[in-house]
């Protein structure tokens, strides 16, 4: 009997880093999370429900256009970093021709919601 017990004690031991890990990196992220949502709260804004609504169209732009360009042949889309505000789409970041950077504005231009696209800030290698 004691060595039963005995090994469900070392069971036990060796489950805890994983544990204790899982709930660490839960800890992280809710923090993160609520910093997030903090910082969002205290902007000031005149009308909080239009900054809201703002906020989600412009992560879906700016998701959506990550998507496209992940999509679009010939650019890869991890050498262009894109940023929304208020439905303006600003695209940085450096692609291999001037041909490339063209079909980046178009994606982005492409999706439903974009007002315009700013990519003074795309540049080409050629």
């Amino acid at each position: 009997m004691h060595h039963s017990i005995l090994s469900k004690e070392i069971n036990v031991e060796m489950k805890m880093p994983a544990t204790l890990s899982a709930v660490a990196l839960a800890v992280m992220l809710g923090l993160g999370f609520c910093t997030g949502t903090v910082q969002a709260q205290t902007a000031p804004t005149a009308d909080h429900s239009a900054t809201a609504g703002a906020a989600v169209g412009d992560a879906w732009i700016t998701t959506k256009v990550k998507s496209e360009l992940a999509t679009t042949k010939g650019v890869k889309s991890m050498d262009v970093t894109v940023r929304t505000t208020n439905g303006v789409v600003t695209l940085t970041g450096v692609l291999a021709t001037r041909t490339d950077a063209r079909k980046a504005i178009a994606a982005a231009k492409s999706v439903k919601g974009v007002k315009d696209v700013d990519a003074s800030g795309l540049k080409a290698k050629d």
